[in-house]
Parts: C-alpha cells; sequence; structure tokens
C-alpha cells in the first residue's frame, strides 16, 4: 500500500489544483472516451468492478465527476490509516472516511476499506509506546473492532493486514510481528470477520504480482489460514509496476490464489515510466495497462481493479521516485491518457484511442492568483510527440470573468468567447518543448475553471 500524495503542503496545493486547474484538450484527438461506456459500465458488463484510490477533500468539481462517474469502487488513500482515524489513543477522527464513504453511497460505488495492520503512517503514540503483547494484542483488537464496526455494511472488502513480508518471503519485522508474532495476521482477520461479518477480509501485498518467493510466501500462507477456519476472503496484488515490466506470470498467480477459494484484487495498479513521458513510453503504458486488467478479466475470482489514484495529479510515484512519474490513466488535466483506453479495451471497449504515433499538443489552464475582483491566469501549450509552427487558444468564460491585458499572446474577447494566438515570436512550440503565456482578468462572484480548446 503506497499514500497518495500527503503532508500539509501537498494537500495544499492538491486542493488548489482541483479549483484552479482546467482542462488540457489534445491537439490530435477527438473528444475523451467519448465512443464508450464508462469504465465501471464496462467492467460490470464483465462481473468486475474498476475502482480508483481518491482523497476526500479533492472529490468536488473535475476530479469528482471523474471518481463518481468512471469508477464503481473508491479507495480511501489515506483516510482509513491508523494515523489518520485514531492520531490519538482512543481519540478517532473520521471526518474524512465519512466523506468518502458517503460520496460512495451517493454514487453507488462499493468501499474498499483500507489498512487495518500495517507498518507505516501508524501515530507516534502507538510506535513509540511501550507494550506488553497482550497490551499491544488489546490495542490492535480495539482498533479493528472500532474502525471496522463503525462502516458496518458499508465496506464491500477491506485490506486487514497490508504488507506482511520481505521480498524473499520471510515476515517483515513490524511493530506487529515483532510484538505478537505471526498470529497477528489471523488475530485481525477473526476480529474485523467479528465486528462485519458480511465484508471480504484482504490480505494486501506489493510485488507479489507473479510467482516468486513474496507470492509463494503469500500463497501458503492464505493456504494455511484457509485450512485453519480463519476468515480470508481476498489476496490484494498492488501492482505498483515499471514500465514494460508487467509479471508473464500475472494471470497464472492470479489463478492460484483463486484455486485457494478466495477472491483476488489488483488494489494499487499504477505504471510508472522515466520522465518525461513520450508518445512511444505512453503507448507501452496502455499495453501494460491493458495487460493487467486482462489479466483480471481473464480469471473468474479477479473481481476488482483499482488504480491508485487515476490522475497524475494525485500520484505518490514522483516524490517516491524522483524522475519517475505518469503512472495513472488521467494526465494531471484530468485528461484521459492512452492507459485509460487499455483499460477500457481489456474491458471489452471499443479501440478508439487515438495511435499515439503522431503525440499530441495539450494546453493547460491555470489560475495562478486570485484576489477580490481580479485574478492572474496562464495558459501553457506543450507538445509530445509532434509539433506546432503557430498556435490558438479559445475558450469560454461562465461567470462574467473579463481579460484586462495579456502577454507572450494576442488575446481578443467578445462576450464570454476569448481567443488567444501566438505573439510573432513564439508561435513555434517544438516536440518536446512548450510555451506559456499569462493574463489578467477581473471577476466577480466566481471564477470557475473554462474547458480550453487549441487549434
Amino acid at each position: 500500500m503506497r499514500s497518495l500524495r500527503t503532508g500539509s503542503a501537498r494537500a495544499s496545493l492538491a486542493s488548489l489544483a482541483s479549483v484552479l486547474t482546467g482542462a488540457a484538450l489534445l491537439f490530435t484527438a477527438p473528444a475523451a472516451h467519448a465512443a464508450d461506456p464508462p469504465l465501471r459500465d464496462l467492467a460490470a458488463a464483465k462481473g468486475k468492478v474498476v475502482g480508483t484510490a481518491v482523497t476526500g477533500s479533492r472529490l468536488t468539481g473535475a476530479y469528482g465527476d471523474i471518481a463518481g462517474g468512471q469508477f464503481g469502487s473508491l479507495t480511501p488513500g489515506n483516510a482509513m490509516k491508523w494515523e489518520t482515524v485514531e492520531p490519538t489513543r482512543g481519540g478517532f477522527d473520521w471526518t474524512e472516511a465519512d466523506q468518502i464513504v458517503a460520496f460512495a453511497q451517493a454514487h453507488d460505488q462499493q468501499v474498499r476499506g483500507h489498512t487495518l495492520v500495517w507498518h507505516s503512517q501508524n501515530p507516534g503514540w502507538l510506535t513509540n509506546g511501550t507494550w506488553t503483547p497482550a497490551q499491544l494484542g488489546s490495542l490492535l483488537q480495539n482498533h479493528i473492532s472500532t474502525e471496522v464496526g463503525r462502516y458496518k455494511g458499508k465496506i464491500a472488502a477491506w485490506d486487514v493486514v497490508n504488507e506482511p513480508f520481505n521480498e524473499d518471503g520471510t515476515y517483515r519485522s513490524d511493530l506487529w510481528y515483532d510484538g505478537l508474532g505471526p498470529d497477528y495476521i489471523a488475530n485481525a482477520l477473526t476480529w474485523a470477520h467479528a465486528a462485519d461479518p458480511d465484508a471480504k477480509l484482504y490480505i494486501n501485498d506489493y510485488n507479489v504480482e507473479g510467482v516468486n518467493a513474496k507470492s509463494t510466501a503469500l500463497y501458503n500462507l492464505v493456504k494455511s489460514l484457509k485450512a485453519q477456519g480463519v476468515p480470508i476472503g481476498g489476496v490484494g496484488l498492488q501492482a505498483h509496476l515499471i514500465l514494460g515490466q508487467v509479471p508473464s506470470t500475472l494471470q497464472q498467480n492470479i489463478q492460484r490464489f483463486a484455486d485457494l477459494g478466495v477472491d483476488v484484487a489488483i488494489t494499487e495498479l499504477d505504471v510508472r515510466m522515466q520522465l518525461p513521458a513520450d508518445s512511444t513510453k505512453l503507448a507501452q503504458q496502455a499495453a501494460d495497462f491493458k495487460s493487467v486488467v486482462a489479466a483480471c478479466a481473464a480469471v473468474a475470482r479477479c473481481v476488482n481493479v483499482t488504480v491508485w489514484g487515476f490522475t497524475d495529479a494525485d500520484s505518490w510515484v514522483p516524490s517516491t521516485f524522483p524522475g519517475y512519474g505518469a503512472a495513472t490513466p488521467y494526465d494531471e488535466n484530468y485528461q484521459p491518457k492512452p492507459a485509460y483506453h487499455g483499460i477500457a479495451e481489456a474491458l471489452g471497449g471499443s479501440t478508439t484511442t487515438p495511435p499515439p504515433g503522431p503525440g499530441a499538443c495539450t494546453a493547460a489552464y491555470t489560475v495562478t492568483s486570485q484576489w477580490n475582483d481580479g485574478f492572474t491566469g496562464q495558459v501553457k501549450i506543450s507538445c509530445s510527440g509532434a509539433s506546432l509552427s503557430s498556435w490558438k487558444v479559445s475558450w469560454n468564460y461562465g461567470a462574467g470573468q473579463r481579460i484586462t491585458q495579456a502577454w507572450n499572446a494576442a488575446c481578443t474577447q467578445s462576450g464570454t468567447a476569448v481567443s488567444c494566438a501566438n505573439a510573432s515570436y513564439n508561435g513555434a512550440v517544438p516536440d518536446g518543448g512548450s510555451v506559456t503565456f499569462g493574463f489578467n482578468a477581473s471577476w466577480s462572484g466566481g471564477n470557475p475553471v473554462p474547458a480550453v480548446t487549441l487549434g
């Protein structure tokens, strides 16, 4: 399990981006995924669920529209982790978790609870305490019983135990294993089942997508738990993958877990690449997403594929793997990438994605500052796998905004319609390059972000 972007600075930027970032439209592409039903409907037609991890505070505007419209399940990125819900001993904060559950209910979505027992993102009072085994077990049981019990009947599946193994298949040395021994896993599942007998209970881990030492250790654990009658209902394969490295044994591995009589889910799918992205990398990424989803679709008991954040604006990858990113199906401007269409095709959608070879140029509108009656905005035109000798950008304001000054572009406004063309010195945008122009404008009462057309 990996975090979506966290920290007060990142949260503030993410919140600002969700309000201020406009849509970038592909210069060479038709309207995004207009020919296909939403991913959630394509998945449902195959008896599957496609989901995404989300941040509760961002479930508005374009982010909320995509999260609610495209996906059949939501996983709280951070909102149900121990440090969030029980920051002080016995003191619970359900604010964001409740927000996500309510959003899911309003949009007819499942919720995957995440996560109850993990070596990371635990509160200081817990990790810095000195506990006897009896005390630690009691703390764990109380936490699980309280959290699962609060959402009884509202959570389809829980990642009960997260990342219990090392790469060689031995148990991870952490607070839980060191303090309670390997039985903490069976006990956690048993306590969660007692709190909500109808929820599917999962063990979730990374680097277990293919057949290897770590996945075999997980397989043997699940087999043993099943033999003991422990309520284990599913296995989560996180699938934080690197471009071009989908394990060849993925479907075989999914099938062997299914043959144990448990469900399987791809729980945290993303495919990171070395930046900058280009048309070749995006095409490979689309093939990788398609391969993973197809492997799940081919196994009856593979029930869910969840992407770990649907937009590159909300991905954990750049801050964890410097130089890597662009790991999700949507770009930072909430536009579907070829990866989106790879998922759709694996679920039976049409192959309508524009060919990646010619590349694309995009225009992204942002508000860089705002005050009582005015704001400064900018538009960035970027090309990848394509180039421009001149450009023109247009949009329609929806709340009476008026441009008063522009630079690096010639802008005109007639009513709500704005049109900006390149200056004499910046019409050329090379492959891999970008051009930015800016403007000041007035507003009154609202400043919604317009959709932008490059053409």
